[in-house]
């Protein structure tokens, strides 16, 4: 055997050794190999991964991812729509409240407004123009009395009236029914233990602003207190040297006004029932007086010819001159302003800054008697709707006539003519102004010079309906 192959024959082993070492070292770098190809193959993999991520993000969106995100656009727009609504109703909210607070300061204002005009007499409001003149039919009618009316109140509230008589009894009407509710009747003379009242003509009235109390007054010189509620006689003043003509309650309070025949014009505390002071100026007897909330009064003198106004703290008065004949009647307007009427048929508006009249209508009732010896109806009573343009006078001409008055109170125009027969011997306007009281009898209240047989002696009430007057042109 050559040594070549025994050579093999010895490398076979060896070579099978360094063959199978070999293959060991080709199947561990096989291996290795492997891995690091697995390794790579896994990093192919990620990138791979990472790649599609990628082109997936490139990728247009398939329809429904669409739909996804539209649906989250239009909740996010809702979102925003419901906020913007929101606040949007909260700015009207706001706009509302400011408005009603507006609104709210605008009636506080207008209220202020009024009451400072009212206090200073300023205050004007224009309703004469909207009262329609009432049918005759619409006229109620309360017959009680016996005699002629010679004075009449309405209740602060509107819900009763008083009305006096030359029968000397008092009664108390429901304005709602027309029913009497109370009747206070004639005193007699002397008698004692009986029942108090008048026992002559009573010739004046007053109520205070409450309502609580009653004030009458006669011809026997007497005032007497009731409680307006019940007609329950309360006290009796005495002082007057002759009959009472005139009574009034100052406004707010339980202080009296009253006033005489015997000129002179008295203050009284009902509530605490006293009396407080006396004041002198007239010239003759006082035939009216009438009063609001300031600390005065102002009386219609008679036959003086004079209107006075009375400042009671100061103890002074105003002398205003302006009527021809005997000032029977007055009333105030508002502080600053009164209307009074006179025997020579005339009508005057007076302001307190003013000597004279600043409107005089004279015959407002027209002119009676023959042809060549006319003269003018007398005017018998005067109201006027307080803090207004309104104004009522009576006669005996058959009528209750209502006036405008002009701006400044300085015209009496005639609005319309109220038909009622008889001496119109008291005026008085509800505090509303839906009705007008009269006191009709068939002979004047303080004297019988005329007689009318065809009136009635009654109160008769008028309703005062408004029609709102349209805009003017242009307006």
């Amino acid at each position: 055997m050559s040594a070549t192959a025994a050579a093999r024959k010895r490398g076979k082993p060896a070579s099978g050794v360094g063959a199978g070492a070999g293959a060991g070292k080709r199947r561990r770098k096989a291996d290795s190999a492997g891995d690091r190809g697995k390794s790579k193959g896994g990093g192919k993999m990620n990138e791979e991964i990472s790649s599609d991520s990628e082109s997936e993000s490139l990728a247009p969106r398939k329809p429904e991812e669409e739909e996804e995100e539209e649906l989250e656009e239009t909740a996010q727009e809702k979102k925003l729509r419901l906020a913007k609504l929101y606040l949007e109703q909260l700015r009207q909210q706001e706009e509302e409240k400011a408005e009603a607070r507006a609104f709210e300061e605008d009636q506080v204002a207008g209220r202020l407004k009024e009451d400072v005009l009212e206090q200073r007499g300023r205050l004007q409001k224009l309703v004469a123009k909207e009262i329609q003149a009432p049918a005759s039919a619409d006229i109620r009618v309360l017959r009680g009395h016996q005699l002629s009316i010679t004075c009449l109140v309405v209740t602060p509230d509107d819900s009763a009236i008083f009305s006096a008589a030359k029968d000397c009894t008092i009664i108390k009407w429901s304005v709602e029914s027309g029913r009497k509710l109370r009747v206070i009747p004639r005193a007699k003379k002397g008698a004692e233990g009986k029942p108090p009242g008048h026992s002559s003509h009573v010739l004046c009235m007053a109520i205070s602003s409450d309502g609580k109390y009653l004030a009458s007054g006669d011809r026997s010189k007497l005032i007497l207190i009731w409680e307006a509620q019940s007609c329950q006689h309360l006290y009796t003043f005495t002082g007057h040297r002759d009959a009472v003509s005139g009574l009034a309650f100052r406004r707010g309070t339980h202080q009296l006004y009253s006033t005489s025949h015997d000129r002179s014009v008295k203050v009284w505390n009902v509530a605490e029932n006293s009396y407080v002071e006396t004041l002198f100026g007239h010239q003759d007897a006082v035939a009216a007086l009438d009063a609001l909330s300031r600390e005065c009064c102002v009386t219609a003198g008679g036959r003086d010819g004079t209107v006075r106004v009375w400042k009671i703290p100061e103890e002074s008065q105003l002398v205003f001159y302006g009527h021809q004949g005997s000032i029977d009647c007055i009333h105030l307007i508002n502080e600053e302003h009164m209307v009074s009427g006179a025997d020579d048929g005339s009508v005057a508006l007076w302001g307190l800054s003013k000597k004279r009249p600043l409107a005089l209508q004279r015959e407002a009732h027209g002119l009676r008697g023959e042809p060549g010896l006319e003269q003018p109806f007398w005017i018998s009573s005067v109201a006027a709707l307080l803090n207004t343009d309104l104004v009522a006078t009576g006669s005996h001409s058959s009528c209750v006539r209502l006036w405008q008055c002009g701006e400044g109170f300085r015209q009496l125009d005639l609005l319309c003519d109220i038909p009622l027969v008889g001496f119109i011997n008291s005026l008085k306007f509800s505090s509303s102004g839906d009705f007008l009281v009269a006191g009709v009898g068939q002979e004047h209240r303080l004297g019988r010079w005329w007689r009318i047989k065809q009136a009635r002696n009654s109160v008769c009430i008028i309703p005062l309906r408004r029609v709102p007057v349209p805009p003017a042109a242009g307006s």
